[in-house]
């Protein structure tokens, strides 16, 4: 039996079809929309392991094989791609600043929090998704999707600045083949977009010389680095709160998938911890950064409406030959900031409304008292990423913002109940 059911005659889509989680195109086709799953996460998917001390191209490997592995876990029925989660960053450069942790101990704590959201995930599955339903209603998957979304917005608008010109082609080739193209164009905007962009600043002298000097000097063939881990006690407190928010992620993005597809992935939600959990625990055992759903690749489907697993397996599968040819991720990586600017401008922006969907079909009442308080200030503390100082531990907005509405909401929604029915 094949894995995926081919979508029509594989070569044409109407303007309003969907391809589901287990049908795929012409592998010609399905080849395009995984680069563009490709481009939107190799960004910041090579940044994190810069900014956390990780080889990029180990890094890489094991993004790709914990996608696949994630894939796997979830039977295809829940499109996505893990990339290197960047609320990592800060936790780690504390411990690495207040207890001197080394990456070996990093990677440890990468591990322990694997294993946490593999252990939530194993109760999901054992216990039901209204255990997890109980904690994470749709108010809430609804606020962190949000959140997520804008709170990446000035990363992309930081990264728009780089290269206003190019960012602005890239834009505006993604935005009017969305919106005008009734075909093939539409639905591959993103790659076109980039490529249009890439082009013009490649024949305006606009790529990095650096860059240009790192391709020209990278070999073709090379094997990534990898790293034992060592668990310390020391650096535990530091990134054991980002479990939280990986358990956010992954929840929200498969609510988010299901309110673009139309379909109930509520049964998938146990699968998509576990996978996830393991993802990260693998990621620690070699030397890859933390992985987690990526918010551009939700981005890209619910541009394309495309939600075809084949497409995210051909980008793992790119991920991991790039992570074996130095000189094929020399080549993307000569993509200009500004480039992938544009392009994220309006796939984290389609994410951040993914949220308000949400919340529509829910029918969440926004006159609630708490549900504005509450969700109010935890978006705006992730948004504005208001970081906490506790003791030698920095909180990034994103970490405590996700905590605390997946912790607080609940307690008070109970007081208020209570408070409701004395009364």
């Amino acid at each position: 039996m094949a894995l995926w059911a081919v979508h029509g005659n594989g070569r044409r889509l109407l303007r309003d079809s969907v391809v589901s989680s287990e049908e795929r195109l012409s592998w010609p086709l399905t080849i395009g929309f995984g680069l563009q799953h490709l481009l939107a996460m190799f960004g910041t998917t090579t940044l994190v392991p810069l900014l956390t001390g990780f080889p990029v191209a180990t890094t890489l490997l094991m993004s790709g094989l914990g996608t696949l592995l994630f894939l796997l876990v979830t039977r295809n029925r829940v499109p996505s791609y893990l990339g290197a989660s960047v609320a990592f960053v800060v936790p780690m450069s504390a411990a690495v600043n207040e207890v001197g942790a080394a990456p070996a101990a990093l990677l440890g704590g990468i591990m322990v929090v694997g294993l946490v959201v593999l252990a939530v995930g194993v109760a999901v599955k054992a216990l039901g998704v209204r255990l997890l339903e109980s904690a994470m209603p749709p108010v809430v998957t609804g606020a962190i999707v949000l959140m997520i979304g804008l709170s990446l917005a000035p990363q992309s608008v930081t990264s728009f600045d780089q290269n206003r010109v190019p960012a602005a082609l890239t834009l505006g080739t993604v935005v009017l083949l969305i919106v005008i193209s009734r075909g093939m164009a539409g639905r591959a905007a993103v790659l076109i977009g980039v490529l249009v962009g890439w082009a013009y600043a490649a024949t305006s002298g606009q790529l990095v010389p650096e860059r240009l000097a790192q391709l020209d000097g990278a070999p073709w063939i090379g094997l990534p680095q990898l790293i034992a881990p060592q668990v310390h006690i020391s650096v535990v407190p530091f990134v054991l709160p980002l479990a939280f928010v990986l358990v956010a992620e992954h929840v929200a993005h498969v609510k988010a998938i299901a309110a673009v597809s139309g379909r109930d992935l509520d049964p998938y939600v146990g699968d998509a911890l576990i996978g996830g959990g393991l993802a990260t625990m693998f990621a620690g055992s070699a030397g890859g950064s933390a992985v987690s759903n990526y918010a551009a690749n939700v981005g890209v489907m619910a541009a394309t409406r495309v939600y075809s697993t084949a497409s995210c397996a051909v980008a793992a599968l790119a991920a991991v030959v790039l992570s074996f040819s130095p000189k094929l991720a020399a080549l993307i990586n000569t993509i200009p900031l500004g480039v992938l600017g544009g392009a994220t401008l309006v796939l984290f922006g389609m994410l951040a409304l993914v949220g308000v969907r949400i919340w529509l079909d829910a029918r969440v009442d926004l006159t609630d008292p708490i549900n504005l308080v509450v969700l109010g200030t935890a978006i705006i503390a992730g948004v504005g990423d208001l970081t906490l100082q506790v003791g030698e531990l920095r909180v990034t907005g994103m970490v405590w913002g996700s905590v605390g509405i997946v912790i607080a909401y609940p307690i008070l929604r109970a007081i208020a109940d209570a408070r409701d029915e004395a009364s």
